[in-house]
């Protein structure tokens, strides 16, 4: 990235998330385009042609109701990708939290430093808030890699709350169905280009990427590009996909979020795989298939989620059924 182009992103994040304290929110201001990718980095588990990752990890969740969930479907869906290693070793979770809330937490109730400082963790998520940059993800990463230097750090680019991340924009859930592209890039593009100053930030000290980005609001974009073009079985309107105003997702965002998640953690597609949670019937085989495209289309072409090229160039070596 170009040091002009670096500086003017700073100061349209600077702008418009060093302002914000407590419970205030931006009003995001048009944007022309999504900002360019940066350089690809090696991801946290790297497929290969040959057979993909057979190794799982110890994952720690760390976050707020956005991506919380996770610690709960990661863990079926490794097991059908026969990733038999996987283990989610804790989680964490303080609604509408900020990384920094987490790291506050009394010693006592912080079960992240607690694992951290165990050593028994290999990658760790988390889920900043709309205040960007957080502190607290440098410090996290200077505490995981000082008891396990072979950690990883994955932070979840969440979906953005209010569909503009200004409180008091939607009036209603059926406002959602009105809304294009062009009405919902601009603010998911500045909350994305936030976390990747910071997280390029943090990779900048070490010799090695560590902290890699899951583009979900990304996805969740696409999934409601597919649902306005007729395109999503099961899902007639893009307010289906809530279950309130501030953003809280149907189990297809659930589903959709952890497919991302685990193609960002693991380098590897999840298309192919049989659903990993029938969510009482709510998402439908042909939905999950969709997804789980969507979910790789997205994290394979997003460079700081870590996936190579030469990844997602790969065909999806996981089974079709459980075993």
């Amino acid at each position: 990235m170009s040091v002009s182009l670096f500086v003017r992103r700073l100061a349209i994040a600077a702008a418009l998330f060093g302002s914000l304290a407590g419970s205030q929110a931006w009003a995001a201001p048009p944007v022309a385009e999504a900002p360019a990718p940066v350089a690809a980095t090696v991801p946290v588990k790297t497929a290969t042609a040959a057979g993909g990752d057979t190794d799982g990890c110890r994952v720690f969740i760390c976050g707020h109701s956005f991506h919380i969930f996770n610690a709960k479907y990661l863990g079926p869906l490794a097991k059908l990708a026969e990733l038999d290693d996987h283990e989610t070793v804790g989680q964490q979770m303080i609604g509408g939290s900020s990384v920094t809330q987490h790291w506050e937490l009394p010693e006592d109730k912080n079960r992240v430093k607690e694992a951290l400082r165990a050593g028994k963790v290999d990658v760790m998520t988390m889920s900043p808030n709309w205040v960007i940059p957080d502190p607290a993800i440098d410090k996290f990463v200077e505490l995981g890699l000082k008891h396990n230097p072979h950690m990883k750090f994955v932070v979840q680019m969440s979906w953005t709350a209010f569909d503009s991340m200004t409180r008091g924009a939607l009036k209603s859930l059926e406002e959602r169905d009105t809304k294009t592209m062009a009405d919902l890039r601009p603010a998911q593009i500045l909350f994305a280009t936030a976390i990747e100053l910071q997280v390029n930030a943090i990779n900048a000290k070490y010799d090695h990427p560590v902290v890699f980005i899951s583009p979900v609001g990304y996805a969740v974009l696409k999934l409601r590009e597919a649902v306005i073009e007729g395109k999503a079985p099961g899902v007639k309107k893009q307010s289906d996909l809530y279950r309130d105003l501030l953003g809280h997702g149907q189990p297809p965002i659930l589903a959709l979020c952890t497919y991302v998640n685990y193609a960002t953690i693991y380098g590897r597609s999840p298309v192919g795989l049989a659903p990993f949670d029938t969510f009482g019937g709510a998402v439908s085989p042909q939905l999950h298939k969709l997804l789980q495209q969507i979910a790789w289309d997205t994290v394979s072409t997003y460079a700081p989620s870590g996936v190579k090229s030469a990844v997602a160039a790969a065909p999806a070596a996981a089974p079709t059924s459980a075993k």
